[in-house]
């Protein structure tokens, strides 16, 4: 394979690229959309179409992703870890159903690398001179989305304050400190006229660090996540769970006030604290020892939506572990379990009313530099074309002194980037 740079509009070409891409089965496009800080080192970058794929299932998903990635250490790996994947690693079990139909874990080696920069893209393919042609002479469809259907909440408030109440139960009764309840938002029978399109507004609606697009043939992941799970740099292992959320307010003066209060809340600050010592714990599973550090405390960071409250978490990395096994040791990421971790793992399934699937997941790559780069999937919306099924979860921890009012609240803030993208309202 070949790599050239070309100069180009960026913004324009990327909207070309990814419309030329709906001719290929296999599609993943990660999107940074300005977000930088000093771990970031992706502004844009697409992949498209698959030379070789890893499809595998919970149960020795990890052992296949392993051999997998070591029979192409030259190449960019793009791919997503379910969530289903908890049950591999802590020998635990999901009743709850897929109708979803995604694989439990997902890689492929892109025949065609796009590399955006701010003036230009690094094309690495057979022919990068003809594939830039091709794009940069596409036409770009003004055609938005269609989305024909309804959105459902699988849980009512009634529900919703039930399962939220036998929860914290346990936390009263010494079971668990903290548990990330999740409820989900279907349509058994939608219809979404161009995926990638809602893609794009949903990134304009809500643009993230961690954005990314995935499609597989029939399957889309459609995701703004805001959260890193975890990232090698060098030597170093990267962290950053958030825990703490506040909606932005009408005026500069209230969403100040509302930054303000998150910044302070005696219970954002306590998830947030549990939730970081939990990420400590699993990372001194793939740490030199007396390495692991917390670089930054509760920081406060806006975006278009909402505020939130991350922490960041590193170590050197143990030189005796692959990067796979210091995945798994970390997975699922904390900020979507709870504490102790496979206690709350465990209550959620029993107390929530459907599989996450990808959801609570992780979508990334492994880089030819030995350099990797995770997101959690949160505020992501999942897609099987083929059955129609529609999908994406939000939650919210509980802890002792949680209220079901308020948490309830806190998931439709973070509902409202999807459903505005798909036109929807529910009350």
């Amino acid at each position: 394979m070949a790599k050239a740079i070309f100069e180009t509009d960026i913004s324009h070409f990327l909207l070309q690229a990814l419309q030329w891409s709906k001719g290929f089965d296999v599609v993943c496009l990660f999107q940074s959309n300005g977000f930088q800080d000093q771990y970031s080192r992706v502004d844009s970058l697409l992949a498209i179409g698959a030379t070789a794929e890893c499809y595998a299932k919970e149960g020795d998903a990890f052992a296949a992703l392993e051999d997998f990635k070591s029979r192409y250490p030259e190449q960019v790996i793009p791919g997503f870890l379910s969530y289903d994947l908890k049950n591999e690693v802590e020998q635990i079990a999901t009743s709850h159903p897929n109708p979803l139909e995604f694989p439990d874990a997902y890689f492929f080696v892109p025949a065609i690398t796009i590399a955006f920069s701010k003036w230009s893209v690094e094309i690495t393919a057979d022919n990068p001179a003809a594939i830039f042609e091709e794009i940069r002479t596409r036409e770009v469809s003004t055609e938005k989305n269609t989305y024909t259907g309804m959105i459902t909440p699988r849980m009512d408030r009634t529900q919703y304050f039930s399962a939220f109440g036998h929860i914290q139960r346990h936390i009263q009764q010494g079971d668990i400190y903290e548990a990330n309840l999740c409820q989900e938002f279907y349509d058994e029978n939608a219809v979404l006229s161009d995926p990638e399109a809602l893609y794009m507004e949903l990134n304009t609606v809500s643009p993230t660090p961690f954005s990314s697009f995935f499609k597989i043939r029939d399957h889309y992941i459609i995701s703004a996540s805001p959260e890193r799970f975890l990232a090698k740099r060098g030597k170093t292992l990267i962290s950053q769970p958030i825990k703490g959320t506040a909606p932005r307010g009408e005026t500069a003066k209230q969403d100040q006030k509302l930054r303000d209060n998150l910044a302070n809340n005696p219970k954002e600050i306590a998830e947030n604290v549990m939730i970081v010592d939990l990420v400590r714990n699993d990372l001194t599973r793939s740490a030199v020892p007396g390495t692991v550090k917390v670089t930054e405390k509760l920081g406060i960071y806006t975006f278009k939506h909402v505020h939130q409250m991350i922490s960041t978490v590193s170590c050197e990395m143990d030189p005796q572990l692959s990067d796979v096994e210091v995945i798994k040791n970390t997975f699922p990421a904390g900020s979507m379990t709870g504490a102790p971790k496979i206690s709350a793992m465990k209550l959620c399934d029993q107390y929530e009313t459907s599989r996450r699937g990808v959801y609570s997941g992780a979508i990334g790559y492994f880089a030819p530099s030995g350099d990797f780069d995770f997101n959690v999937v949160i505020r992501t919306l999942l897609y099987n074309k083929a059955n129609g099924y529609l999908s994406f979860h939000t939650g919210s921890a509980i802890t002792i002194d949680a209220d079901p009012a308020f948490e309830f609240a806190e998931c439709y803030t973070k509902a409202s980037a999807i459903l505005k993208a798909l036109g929807q309202i529910i009350k």
